[in-house]
């Protein structure tokens, strides 16, 4: 039986139109002739079927109500790129063809609206849940044989390196020839995602996943050409499957995901001395390909304030910012951490003409965000405990519209 929630508007702020705002001017990104600023953010809900299959119905409904807005850009849940990349049974996959034909459906009911779809790109590595990757045959690997304790809960109800040591299947640093094959995989699923009919994908580098233990100080302690010693190593594995995804694609069809100042997973965050200057290595790589011609379609970056995914705004970390991207990067950047509930900030944000901003849980719980903002309309508080429900309904596709409210 669908649970039901009874949902109540937001109190915590004031609603500000933001129409007359740069959030509601068209921009030009990638190959997409986006109406407006205001982006869905890439949002593990776990709602598809078992052994990675996406459920077209379910999302379908979720992803269409989300993109009712003709001319809105939604980045899709993480999605896994490999079985080997994967470890999650109800997180979908892009790396055969059940799964591409489910997307694919899944992809019309936004392309309908007359919006945009980017997949997000995902590879777990040790936030991965060893029992399940035993159980496929595939190792438990990341940048370094080094556990997070705070990395979550596995489906056993213990921490991963218990849970690695139960199953006989101990995390270890990634091989050489593996890493190559990640890169491989990362293409593949990037034109699988096309071929699924997606306008585009993102490359997932931060929230504690494979990409970002390579690039966190602390979850990598190779002396390889990965390694930890030089920026450059750090990023090496990530701009490789950059690369090879823009290789497989084009430039013009993919964003980039990070999270410079995170800690969930246990990254370092702003504990990491070096990382405004790895970031900045990137952001510079990045911007020697554009100038090369390829130039990707975004940088999409999850503020400091946000670092294990809640608001710490007292967070040491929090008083770190991003604006150093555009001192380096000259094409679109977007941004990720509580604007919904801080319009006075978009308003700062979108002052700059190739800023983004990309909304999560508010959009959740506001399938017509985009009109609410333009509109100063009251959000609908979103319930926290349904984000990760196996309900394909409730607390996913039953939230109201502003006009089904009356407001």
């Amino acid at each position: 039986m669908t649970k039901s929630f009874n949902y109540q508007l937001s109190t915590e702020f004031k609603p500000k139109s933001l129409a007359d705002t740069s959030l509601f001017k068209p921009i030009k990104v990638g190959n997409m002739n986006l109406q407006h600023r205001a982006v869905l953010a890439p949002l593990t809900r776990f709602r598809n079927h078992i052994n990675s299959i996406p459920n077209p119905e379910a999302m379908g409904m979720y992803y269409g109500q989300r993109s009712s807005r003709p001319g809105t850009l939604v980045i899709t849940e993480a999605t896994i790129v490999s079985a080997a990349a994967g470890g999650y049974d109800t997180a979908p996959g892009i790396y055969n063809q059940e799964q591409i034909d489910a997307w694919s459906k899944i992809f019309k009911r936004v392309h309908d609206n007359n919006s945009y779809v980017y997949l997000q790109l995902w590879s777990l590595g040790r936030q991965s849940d060893p029992a399940n990757l035993k159980k496929i045959g595939k190792p438990f690997v990341s940048a370094s044989d080094v556990y997070s304790d705070d990395r979550g809960i596995t489906s056993e109800g213990v921490i991963a390196e218990d849970g690695a040591i139960a199953v006989n299947n101990e995390l270890r640093p990634m091989t050489i020839p593996e890493i190559k094959q990640y890169v491989n995989d990362y293409a593949q699923a990037a034109r699988n995602s096309l071929a699924a009919g997606a306008d585009g994908v993102e490359v997932h580098c931060g929230n504690s996943y494979m990409l970002n233990q390579f690039l966190d100080i602390s979850s990598n302690l190779r002396t390889d050409e990965y390694g930890s010693q030089t920026l450059e190593n750090r990023a090496r594995f990530a701009l490789e499957c950059i690369d090879a995804v823009v290789e497989a694609v084009g430039a013009d069809k993919v964003g980039v995901r990070f999270a410079p100042y995170g800690r969930f997973g246990g990254m370092s965050g702003s504990d990491d001395l070096t990382a405004i200057a790895l970031y900045a290595y990137i952001f510079a790589e990045l911007e020697k390909r554009a100038q090369q011609g390829k130039r990707v379609s975004y940088i999409h970056l999850v503020q400091a304030r946000m670092t294990d995914f809640n608001i710490n705004e007292n967070d040491e970390s929090a008083k770190f910012d991003t604006e150093f991207v555009y001192k380096i990067w000259k094409g679109v950047v977007m941004k990720a951490g509580a604007y919904a509930t801080d319009p006075a900030a978009v308003r700062r944000e979108v002052e700059v003409g190739q800023t983004l901003i990309a909304y999560g849980r508010y959009f959740i719980s506001n399938p017509d965000l985009p009109d609410r903002l333009a509109l100063g309309k009251p959000l609908t508080k979103y319930v926290r405990d349904s984000f990760y429900l196996p309900d394909p309904i409730a607390g996913y596709v039953d939230y109201p519209t502003y006009k089904q409210q009356d407001l």
